[in-house]
């Protein structure tokens, strides 16, 4: 009788796993089942917030589900990087990057986050930096800038989004090969320095190219730190024609907390590739001013290895956050 009662119960466990088994199958199939969260790490209206925007209307047409942009702005991106580095590794919460910050930001200090905790998904954009000051200034060139800032040590202002982006880096680089000083000063984002560049707040701003060429008249871009000039920007000289050897942009990807599931990160990254085959899309990252540079996730994990030892050879001769 006893082995008769075990026998059914086995019966039954069996037949209710058989039962669960395809509604179990489902719910691991239907990701996205929520809405998934996308991490900026800079205040709305920059480049990497449009970025983000233009990618998550595309990405919620690919995924069937919604994709909503979060801004967290604060400590050069920092803070929604560890947003994300800390979340669920479920697929529900993603982050913007930019490079350099990805990778410099735990060289110059003890951050919440490495480029080990994360799922690296694509890169998206690239974006130079450029030096630009408020159309009225005086200043017309690199050589003008180097002469007012040898005249006064220190006292001209720089803007930047922030210690450790690429647009803070362009000015250590700027300082170290020209013999100059200038005045460091971090904004929350490109939108707060485009307005304190604007109402000449400060003399000089780190933008990029894709967010100062749409500043039109308002702004006169004196430099731009790629290795040609860009098809957006064909009248600005290169740091390079200018004598100085200075190569720095923003590139932009996506990346998922270290540990998704193999499934979700298959879904995700076959849905950035084929974001990135619609011209649609690519016709509004072009209206951006930016560059389509997309990257998949092995590769660019490969870039970001070397791009992380390069720098920190910088910063063993160069500290930039000292």
């Amino acid at each position: 009788m006893k082995g008769l009662i075990t026998r059914r119960r086995l019966l039954t466990a069996s037949a209710a796993a058989m039962l669960a088994a395809p509604s179990v199958l489902r719910a691991q199939g239907a990701y996205p089942s929520r809405q998934i969260e996308l991490y900026v790490g800079f205040a709305a209206g920059g480049g990497t917030d449009i970025t983000a925007r233009t990618l998550a209307s595309y990405l919620e047409k690919e995924l069937g589900g919604s994709v909503i942009v979060v801004n967290n702005p604060g400590a050069s991106g920092e803070l929604a990087l560890a947003q994300v580095a800390r979340a669920q590794p479920d697929g529900y919460k993603l982050a913007m990057t930019n490079m350099p910050g990805l990778v410099t930001l735990p060289i110059e200090r003890k951050t919440q986050f490495k480029l080990d905790d994360f799922h690296l998904l694509a890169n998206l954009v690239s974006d130079p930096s450029a030096f630009s000051v408020a159309a009225t200034s005086p200043i017309k060139s690199l050589s003008d800038l180097v002469a007012a800032a040898k005249a006064k040590p220190g006292d001209l202002t720089y803007g930047s989004t922030g210690a450790g982006t690429d647009d803070h880096l362009a000015l250590v680089l700027f300082e170290q090969a020209a013999g100059v000083s200038l005045n460091h000063v971090p904004f929350r984002g490109a939108g707060p320095l485009g307005s304190a560049i604007l109402g000449q707040h400060i003399d000089v701003a780190g933008l990029n190219v894709g967010e100062a060429v749409p500043q039109g008249a308002n702004l006169r871009i004196i430099a731009q730190a790629s290795a040609a000039r860009s098809r957006f920007a064909p009248d600005v000289p290169t740091f390079r024609e200018a004598g100085f050897a200075i190569e720095m942009g923003s590139e932009r990807g996506l990346v998922a907390p270290k540990g998704l599931p193999a499934a979700v990160a298959s879904k995700l990254e076959e849905a950035v590739g084929r974001v990135f085959k619609n011209p649609e899309f690519l016709g509004k990252v072009e209206q951006q001013f930016t560059e389509a540079a997309y990257l998949p996730g092995a590769e660019w994990r490969t870039r970001l290895t070397a791009a992380e030892t390069q720098f920190r050879k910088l910063w063993e001769t160069k500290p930039w956050s000292s």
